[in-house]
Order: structure tokens, then C-alpha cells, then sequence
């Protein structure tokens, strides 16, 4: 980790280390006045990941996915969430790791895939930072059921839902999911011309 002029790292502190690495920093950090500010922080590390939106120009549909999700359950919003095909890196090259997800969650096999920008979902307490791609479907491309890994407890409804209903449910709040209504959006202004 780099040194940096406007942080001093006072004492660290691992809480967790289950799926991934939950650690408290105590750290002194110089304001922008120039004073200095002691605080406590509670950092989550899982590594990195990547998501990938898939359009299908024959159908106008996207591909999208459904999973139960313990801590949306936790929250009190509806828990069986509706997403863009997502997966944790694990170290591999985040194109390869997105083709690989695409087939064990959604059965579909992809040629072409393209990175768009690298982003920050929870930067207040998570490390991760997210892949995100965007590429093309089609029904041939189809090479197993997909629905996940059950040793992973993966239980993964597959979707294709025409874009418009799926710009319709962002609105409703029946896809509340960051990374997917970023990649939705995407898409609907590449199709604006935007």
C-alpha cells in the first residue's frame, strides 16, 4: 500500500476472516485545513469482481438473472433480486472470469465481450471494485441450463426480459441493483445514440 501524506495508519485490527476479510483500521487522517483526525474504520475486502449485461438485438431482450440474497432479506426489501450476471474474480483475468460466470449462471456462451469502465460500489467499507461489460446474446449461443453452482448455493432463475419492461422495473423498484441498473442505463443510451 502506498504512503500517503494525509493518512497515518495507527493500528489494524482483522475482525472477520470468512468469505472475505473483514478489518478495523484505527488511522490518523489530515483534513483539508490541514488539522489532524483520528478515526475508527471498518474495511470489507472480497477481492475484486465483474458484471456483464447481454443483448440480444433479434429479441430486444436483455439477460438477466433472479437469486435469493441473504442481506437484501436483512433489510426488509424483497430478497429475491433481479440482476445483471455478476462474479467474483478470484484472481483470474476479469474478461475470462465474466465469460466463465456467464455460462455456470445464465448457460449462455459468448465470443465477444466489451469492457466498459471499471467502477466503485460501496467505497465507504468496501475494497471491491467492479468489471463491467456489455455484449451480445443469442438463443444459439446457449451451451447448458446454467442457474449456478448448487455446491455454492447458488439457486439462479435466467431471464430475458425486453429492455423497455426492464427500464419499466428499474422505476418500480423491482431491479434495485446498482450494477445492473448502471449497465441497463448503458445500454438504453447506446441505443438513444447517447
Amino acid at each position: 500500500m502506498k504512503e500517503a501524506d494525509f493518512l497515518d495508519i495507527v493500528e489494524s485490527k482483522v475482525l472477520s476472516r470468512q468469505w472475505g476479510t473483514l478489518t478495523q483500521y484505527k488511522i490518523r487522517y489530515r483534513r483539508r485545513d490541514g488539522t489532524w483526525q483520528d478515526q475508527i474504520r471498518e474495511v470489507y475486502d472480497r477481492g475484486h469482481g465483474a458484471a456483464c449485461l447481454l443483448h440480444n438485438p433479434e429479441t430486444g431482450c436483455v439477460l438477466l438473472t433472479r437469486q435469493f440474497r441473504l442481506p437484501v432479506w436483512f433489510s426488509g426489501k424483497p430478497p429475491f433480486v433481479i440482476e445483471a450476471p455478476a462474479g467474483l474474480l478470484e484472481g483470474a483475468n476479469p474478461d475470462e472470469r465474466m465469460r466463465a460466470e456467464l455460462i455456470e449462471e445464465t448457460g449462455f456462451q459468448i465470443s465477444e465481450l466489451e469492457h466498459l469502465y471499471d467502477l466503485l460500489m460501496s467505497p465507504g467499507s468496501v475494497t471491491e471494485y467492479l468489471a463491467f461489460f456489455t455484449g451480445t446474446y443469442h438463443l444459439k449461443d446457449k451451451v447448458s441450463e446454467g442457474g449456478g453452482e448448487e455446491s455454492e448455493g447458488e439457486d439462479i432463475e435466467v431471464m430475458h426480459v425486453p429492455l423497455k419492461d426492464a427500464l419499466a422495473m428499474i422505476r418500480s423498484g423491482e431491479i434495485a441493483d446498482a450494477k445492473t441498473v448502471v449497465l441497463l442505463q448503458e445500454l438504453a443510451l447506446r441505443q438513444a445514440g447517447l
